[in-house]
């Protein structure tokens, strides 16, 4: 059953989480304008909060995890 109030949209995105002078590339999966799922090496390594970067365009979005899975993390954007 869909939770969400807005729907995502599946797409496979380069992105960057930047956070504290560090960065981590990641794919973002699926995306509204609410929020996305993104693909990761580790999840335990990304911080509560952070920014997205997508690698296409440079734009820059604050964000912080809802969820957490084995390779994948949700966020909602702030």
């Amino acid at each position: 059953m869909e939770r969400r109030s807005v729907p995502r949209k599946p797409v496979l995105m380069s992105a960057v989480i930047e956070f504290a002078g560090s960065t981590k590339s990641c794919l973002v999966h699926n995306i509204s304008i609410s929020g996305a799922a993104l693909e990761v090496t580790s999840p335990l390594d990304i911080p509560e909060r952070f920014h997205l970067v997508f690698k296409v365009d440079g734009t820059r979005i604050p964000c912080h995890v809802i969820w957490r899975e084995a390779e994948r993390i949700g966020v909602v954007f702030d």
